[in-house]
């Protein structure tokens, strides 16, 4: 008896055992096709196990399975097995090659990993299947080496001993193949996180069945912050987190597959068992995984990241529902809760839709040239002189009717829409701007309302010195309007670092809705501006007894000591007004005085009420626009 490995095979087939590796070494040195020197391997075993029938199957780093060799199988079987997704029920070499372990189907009738694939094979009278993993030296499944057995039964000793061989021949033969097709890997798999990449997962998806809801489900993990880190750190910082982010998630889903589906988002098929009722704990392993710190490139990064998903449902023909759905979690996850996992429900679905609809509008406005700037005035309290406009976004509709910002603000959401828009009011603005300078009025400054997009662009100041130079208006008319959400909402570097620019160019930048978000006076004093705009919120409440006006009050005191003026918004009566003044606040805006209005209304209000630059006015007059000029009021608040 000869010793091979952990047994013992007789010296007759132990010699035959030797001669076939000798073999198989020699085709691989010759550089044989991987196909020619699997189905020689196959051949010989059966020669050397009588009754038993032998298949060679590779796994593709997408997790689909590729038949290499199995003689005595007919065509019409082995077509059956190419492109299948490797998994949990997945016959034997399916679920050999997920859990990277040998599976040994006894009576394959009855087995629960064969319930869709047993009839085929029971036909041709095999009724066992005992699959081995084939295994690089890192322990990564190349593939499986199979042996099917008329009897209902598992290996033998022998059996064993042989299969070890075998596994062993073919892992070499495995990773030459590897070797000579890298080229052609690359178009499948991402080469800064070698995961595989979307055209991975667009053929893995394709293969993927959809006979019984529930049996697989799909995350879409988009990482937060990568913009940000690139921006700030640079791309080099940016790319090690992308590296950090993909090997974690890979190791908190294995041996589920993730892919990188380009830019900073990942794609997760979720197999395993209890997939589609453990898809929100995944979800969330997913995330406390990548909330520790990475080193990137000499930078402690914390990733942050927004997962959506979607399970298989009924009514699925294919993966394409599945993959939209998710998409739609995700987009209403880094919507509403960034830094979170939504699960799909159908109501998202619509948002989305309605979402989508409000960007085609505002993109044929932009086009057609219906998109406007209506001005809302802002007065010195005591005297109603107007010391400033407010610019505001409107669109006409086909039929005429004109709506208000808030009608699209969706819309704004979409990086291109909000660039495009800016850009429409910086033109209509500084237009506007010249006129009234050429008419003699005495134009202090218009706010113009800035997005988060256009901080991001690194482009702002440019923008505005070639919009407003065409018109030859000096930056000094211009206020930068910045929301509280877009100011501090997601603590953006980026934004603050613009902020400082922008300030140091001597462009005046004001606190939109002030008291509506995350801002506080703190971050007044890490990112400084010239105005602070009180929210209506605060101004409804304006009363005798109400903690709003403490607030108030005290938050024009606190300003007036850091030199920064205070406009309070929404005013929309005597007795808030009047309140206002007693306060110490001097500047205000709403419909006590004015909705917002077109430039040719708003001209006359600049006539008539404008402070001029010297002296002051001491105009103590109402100012309602005419009733017939514009939309209804409701229609107009911004």
């Amino acid at each position: 008896m000869l010793q091979t490995g952990s047994g013992f095979i007789n010296h007759g087939l132990a010699d035959n055992v030797l001669r076939l590796q000798n073999s198989i070494l020699e085709m691989i040195a010759r550089g044989e096709p991987l196909e020619a020197t699997s189905d020689y391997l196959c051949r010989r075993i059966e020669q050397l196990l009588p009754g038993v029938w032998c298949s060679v199957l590779r796994v593709g780093r997408n997790g689909l399975l590729h038949p290499l060799a199995g003689s005595s199988f007919p065509d019409g079987y082995t077509a059956l097995l190419e492109g299948l997704m490797i998994g949990p029920l997945v016959g034997s070499c399916g679920s050999a090659a997920y859990f990277g372990k040998a599976v040994a189907a006894q009576d394959i009738a009855t087995d629960p990993r064969w319930i869709d694939f047993k009839a085929p094979v029971l036909a041709l009278g095999l009724n066992a299947c005992w699959s081995s993993p084939i295994c690089n030296a890192r322990g990564a499944v190349l593939g499986t080496f199979a042996l099917y057995f008329p009897e209902k039964r598992g290996p033998t000793a022998r059996e064993e001993e042989i299969v070890a061989s075998c596994t062993s021949l073919c892992a070499i033969a495995l990773e030459r193949h590897q070797r000579v097709i890298e080229r052609e890997r690359r178009a499948y798999v991402d080469a800064l996180t070698d995961l595989p990449n979307r055209a991975s997962l667009d053929i893995a998806l394709e293969r993927l069945s959809c006979a019984e809801p529930g049996t697989w489900a799909l995350l879409v993990v988009d990482l937060d912050n990568l913009k940000t880190i690139n921006d700030t750190f640079g791309h080099a910082a940016g790319d090690a987190l992308l590296q950090a982010a993909a090997s974690r998630i890979a190791e908190s889903v294995a041996p589920d597959r993730v892919f990188r589906m380009g830019g900073d988002e990942f794609a997760v098929i979720l197999q395993r068992a209890g997939a589609a009722t453990g898809i929100e704990s995944t979800a969330h392993h997913i995330l406390d995984t990548l909330s520790v710190p990475a080193d990137c490139d000499g930078h402690m990064i914390l990733p942050r990241a927004t997962i959506g998903g979607a399970v298989l449902a009924a009514n699925d023909h294919d993966a394409k529902g599945v993959r939209q759905r998710a998409d739609f979690a995700l987009y209403h996850a880094k919507e509403t809760s960034p830094g979170s996992f939504v699960l799909y429900w159908p109501g998202i679905g619509s948002a989305i839709k309605n979402r989508i609809e409000v960007i085609r509008d505002v993109d044929a406005a932009l086009r057609e040239g219906r998109i406007d700037a209506f001005y809302q005035p802002i007065l010195r309290l005591d005297t109603r002189a107007i010391v400033g406009m407010e610019a505001l976004c409107r669109l006409r509709k086909p039929d005429g009717e004109v709506v208000s910002a808030a009608a699209f603000h969706h819309a704004t959401s979409d990086v291109s829409v909000a660039s495009h828009l800016t850009e429409r009011m910086m033109a209509i603005v500084a237009a506007d701007a010249r006129s009234w300078l050429d008419q003699g009025i005495p134009l202090q400054h218009v706010g113009i309302n800035i997005a988060s997009a256009d901080f991001h662009s690194g482009t702002l100041y440019a923008r505005l010195e070639a919009a407003f130079g065409r018109e030859n208006v000096p930056l000094k008319h211009i206020i930068l309007e910045v929301t509280e959400s877009v100011y501090l909402g997601q603590r953006d570097p980026v934004v603050a670092r613009e902020i400082k620019a922008l300030r140091a160019h001597g462009l005046r930048v004001a606190l939109d809705d002030f008291g509506t978000g995350f801002a506080s006076l703190t971050h007044l004093l890490t990112v400084p501006i010239d105005i602070i705009k009180i929210d209506r919120s605060f101004i409804d409440r304006l009363v005798q007894g109400d903690p709003s006006l403490a607030i108030v009050e005290g938050l024009i005191g606190i300003a007036r000591k850091l030199d920064i003026r205070v406009i309070a918004e929404g005013i929309e009566n005597e007795a808030q007004a009047s309140l206002l003044v007693e306060i110490g606040c001097q500047l205000g805006q709403g419909y006590l005085f004015s909705q917002a209005v077109p430039r040719k209304i708003a001209t006359g209000l600049l006539k008539r009420f404008v402070q001029p630059i010297v002296g002051e006015a001491s105009l103590n007059l109402r100012m309602l626009a005419p009733k017939d000029s514009s939309a209804p009021l409701q229609s107009q608040r911004d």
